[in-house]
């Protein structure tokens, strides 16, 4: 019989030493925890926890190693109307598992009645079939892995490009990686997936969800799985099915490997990260781990029946952030990431919810707080997604100063301008140069605004300019799912077409995005796919979709092959000008004579009045970029100095008429950039002070100063 000795309450977890493994479990609420050993064929030991200390239960077990399976079992009250669900039948992943193990190879959770702590034909029935069968198990990790001189890039935000992806979807059906790779943590470190992100100038993957998730049971009676992986079971755990041998803990040795090699080229590792909900879902929800340890610690309880949840996140229950245990387990989590996985930051989706201490949204919470204050975490890149589906919790712009946002105030009025909603230009000239209206006011810079057109929720690119509406019909819930406010045009035709004209003008809006993205102040995010015309056929929610339609197909077509030339030439512009990366915002004052740092101009060359900006029809603009007026220094406390740009907006469905400005602004001028036909761009003869300039309908040029 296996020695059981009585360990230490910290860390939580299981943590192996070398010679054993301690457990340590957080329940304020049980009477007795039982740890569950599992061996190869599935056989079952129960061990007692034999010591609590501040409700932390703990065992130290001699020669248990990595690889050991485990779970655990607690007894204690089991009252709903009271927020207690103990049941002792339901074996428990560990909050803190550092490895997940499938029930069976390939089936992470063999969905049963058993899983549930209630009859589905009686729901005030308790159900105390064993759950054991039918449930994956934690994993002892080996914590040792060779970093060698691995050093995080450190890569400054304004220097930064963000590629938002998904590990799976992005690699499983690239021809040059191993078929076996295809889909895991090791195809996004081979070297074909690093060439193409450092050919973009990517500086940062943004990795959807890889903290261990599991599908919901509805959607896996419906055949289809929760292929976004906004649904977490283990905060600490790397995702076992996006490895290439996702048992007895090897996912985590390959997760290292990727952030090394990604790493070595200069690559940060940014992770999109769920911590306002669980996988367990609401009141009817299965019972896998927080429910069955501590329900009311772990969850947001409604004060008048204590049975139901408070649900901020429209995924069934919201995690309890005025919990201090709730709130450990979050701030251990962010630090095991950054110490132990050596990932570069976070994307924290919902991050309204996490400061929901009462009802309303507090950016005085106690979460942001911890973050503020922790030596580890306050020193990474930290993106918050500032919305939920709570009432008041559209909050852009409302984050304390350490955070920076996902725009989505920018995505919304660079949608409008670019398919010709009327009356957009004062917003649009705001969005452009880094939202200081949402940003300046709490001594954040512009690079607080994380710019992006699309993302993984919503119309892929090529989808944004190809459809009106959303197409979910294959997510088989009528088409109701998804948003309706999508914000696109269609070009004229709804879906694919072969008319030639039609098609032309799809190409030249997905470059007017691009180049609107990577010349804006502020980050830019690009979303994986979108630089060579990524489709999902007009869907625009297919988080349920793990299949061929939300993949990235790497044959795009005849369309599409120019735009992969357009981003690279984007990237490089802004990479070799800091004019487009700006760390300071622009003030817009002149300097005696001289130009100020910025200038608007109308068509006409002249500058913008009040008249101008108020004018609702009007939908074309100048904007003079005077790169002899950046007043912020060099990282040595020199002085930079760039060329000047002038960039010319049309949104018009006809050519206008640009003059350029005088000759104090600049006497000649060269054409870098048009998204008309941006292969002609070097043929165009050079322009002086005064010329006009045909800018075509819906495009946008760009002009440099040479004199």
């Amino acid at each position: 019989m296996q020695e059981v000795w009585p360990g230490d309450a910290y860390p939580l977890g299981a943590t192996w030493d070398g010679t054993g493994t301690n457990f340590a479990l957080f329940s304020e609420v049980a009477e007795r925890v039982q740890l569950c050993l599992f061996d190869a064929d599935g056989r079952e030991e129960r061990h007692d926890l034999p010591e609590v200390d501040g409700f932390v239960w703990h065992g130290y077990l001699p020669g248990v190693g990595p690889g050991q399976r485990y779970g655990y079992r607690v007894h204690g009250p089991y009252d709903p109307r009271e927020g207690h669900r103990c049941n002792p039948s339901k074996l428990l992943i560990d909050p803190y598992t550092k490895a997940v193990e499938d029930v069976a190879p390939g089936e992470l959770i063999r969905w049963h009645e058993s899983l549930f702590s209630y009859r589905f034909a009686d729901p005030d029935a308790l159900n105390t079939d064993d759950s054991a069968p039918y449930m994956p198990k934690n994993v002892v990790i080996n914590p040792f892995f060779d970093w060698g001189d691995d050093r995080p890039p450190r890569v400054p935000y304004h220097e930064s490009l963000i590629y938002e992806a998904h590990v799976k979807g992005l690699t499983k059906l690239h021809p040059g990686i191993p078929a076996e790779q295809r889909g895991t943590y090791a195809a996004l470190a081979h070297p074909v997936m690093i060439d193409h992100l450092t050919d973009l100038g990517v500086t940062a993957v943004e990795l959807m969800p890889v903290h261990q998730h599991v599908p919901e049971h509805a959607l896996v009676a419906r055949g289809l799985t929760n292929y976004w992986g906004y649904n977490t079971l283990g905060f600490l755990a790397p995702h076992n099915a996006y490895a290439s041998s996702g048992q007895g803990g090897e996912q985590v040795p390959e997760f290292k490997a990727m952030v090394r090699a990604l790493h070595e080229a200069g690559i940060e590792v940014i992770l999109d990260v769920v911590y306002n909900h669980t996988a367990e879902g609401d009141h009817l929800g299965p019972t896998l781990s927080f429910r069955g340890i501590d329900n009311a610690s772990y969850y947001r309880l409604r004060d008048d029946d204590r049975r139901y949840h408070l649900d901020y996140t429209g995924c069934g229950n919201s995690l309890n952030v005025r919990s201090p245990h709730a709130l450990q387990l979050i701030m251990d989590s962010l630090r095991y990431w950054v110490l132990e996985m050596h990932v570069d930051g976070f994307r924290f989706d919902l991050a309204s919810a996490l400061a929901r201490e009462l009802h309303d949204v507090d950016r005085l919470a106690a979460f942001f707080d911890l973050v503020q204050q922790d030596p580890v975490v306050s020193q990474v890149k930290l993106i918050a997604e500032p919305w939920d589906v709570g009432e008041g919790g559209y909050q852009v712009g409302n984050f304390p100063p350490l955070w920076t946002e996902w725009n989505g105030k920018y995505r919304d009025t660079v949608r409008d301008y670019w398919r010709g909603k009327p009356a957009t230009l004062p917003e649009f000239a705001s969005r452009l140069t880094g939202s200081s209206d949402l940003y300046a006011g709490s001594a954040r810079r512009p690079f607080a605004s994380i710019n992006f057109v699309t993302c993984h929720d919503g119309f892929t690119l090529h989808d944004l300019v190809s459809y009106d509406d959303k197409h979910n019909e294959a997510n088989d819930e009528g088409n109701r799912d998804g948003t309706d406010d999508n914000r696109s045009w269609n070009c004229g035709h709804e879906g694919p077409t072969d008319d030639a004209g039609i098609r032309t003008l799809r190409a030249r809006q997905r470059r007017n995005f691009l180049a609107t993205l990577f010349l804006s102040q502020g980050v830019p995010m690009l979303s994986h796919g979108d630089e060579f015309g990524r489709t999902q056929r007009g869907n625009n929610n297919a988080y349920c979709q793990d299949n061929e339609l939300a993949w990235v197909r790497w044959d795009p077509g005849a369309d599409a092959a120019g735009d992969l030339e357009f981003v690279r030439i984007l990237s490089r512009l802004r990479r070799d000008h800091p004019i487009f990366r700006r760390r300071r915002f622009f003030t817009g004052g002149a300097a005696g004579a001289e130009p100020a740092d910025i200038a608007w101009l109308t068509p006409a060359g002249e500058p913008m009045t009040d008249h101008d900006w108020h004018a609702g029809f009007a939908k074309s603009l100048g904007v003079f970029l005077n790169g002899d007026a950046i007043s912020e220094p060099d990282r040595r406390g020199r002085p930079i100095e760039d060329d000047s740009f002038l960039l010319l907006f049309n949104a018009h469905s006809e050519p206008v008429e640009f003059v350029l400005p005088g000759p104090e602004y600049g006497e000649r001028w060269e054409f870098t950039l048009d998204t008309a036909d941006p292969r002609a761009v070097g043929e165009r003869a050079r322009v002086k002070a005064r010329d006009q300039v045909t800018v075509a309908s819906r495009s946008l040029t760009a002009l440099r100063r040479t004199l």
